[in-house]
């Protein structure tokens, strides 16, 4: 009787396991870019962060997504509703807030893919940069636009500008950095910055560039597009 009911035992956990892995996978991709008038803007990698809630399936804690260094996102999900925020402290910009100052909420009806890009005011912008080379130097040439101007306006902490071997450029993520504080910039329309490129190992002769304006009192950079320079 007891190899019996041990059998019976087995022949549920496995039914129940087996029905358990026919679920579908999500396959609904919801997918596009933080942006401000329709233009993404630039972040540092593993850095933002987003929540999704879906209520029922027994689930209640939000789903995290990350925004990549280029200002897109990309996730798979079941179809469904949706609740999207992006919580208080996260990013160098301000999310849209409820009337209590809390983080609004965007509903999101999945059918199928989709593309929704999210409005956010960032606090500056970089404005027309343009980054080169000159022998074994790299040089970085751009204006940056202060966004929100009221009650709330923040001032500059540092701007820089960082060179990696890789795509992956940024405060943590450089092999050189030259930085000069706000309070030294006289004229936000031209800004000029430039850093000696080190010795790579192994031997490349090419880097990718980015500039990143730190703000006082937030802790994300906003950055422009990563730029390969031919060295």
């Amino acid at each position: 009787m007891t190899r019996i009911y041990i059998s019976l035992i087995m022949l549920v956990v496995t039914a129940m396991a087996c029905k358990k892995d026919n679920y579908d996978s999500p396959n609904a991709r919801l997918s596009g870019h933080l942006v401000y008038k329709g233009e993404p803007i630039g972040v540092e990698y593993d850095q933002v962060k987003f929540e999704l809630y879906q209520y029922g399936f027994g689930k209640t804690g939000p789903m995290l997504g990350l925004i990549a260094p280029d200002g897109s996102y990309s996730m798979l999900l079941f179809n469904g509703e949706y609740k999207l925020i992006i919580p208080s402290g996260q990013g160098p910009f301000k999310w849209k807030q409820t009337p209590t100052g809390a983080p609004d909420t965007t509903i999101i009806a999945m059918n199928g893919n989709q593309e929704l890009d999210l409005e956010v005011t960032p606090y500056y912008m970089i404005r027309h940069p343009q980054l080169s080379a000159s022998g074994a130097n790299v040089s970085g040439t751009f204006a940056i636009e202060k966004i929100i101007t009221d009650a709330s306006a923040k001032d500059i902490e540092n701007v820089s500008l960082y060179i990696n071997k890789t795509q992956f450029v940024s405060g943590t993520d450089n092999v050189a950095v030259k930085t000069i504080n706000g309070s030294d910039i006289t004229d936000p329309n031209t800004i000029n910055l430039s850093v000696a490129v080190p010795s790579l190992s192994p031997a490349q002769n090419y880097v990718y560039a980015r500039i990143g304006v730190k703000i006082a009192g937030v802790e994300d950079r906003i950055l422009s597009n990563v730029t390969r320079i031919q060295l």
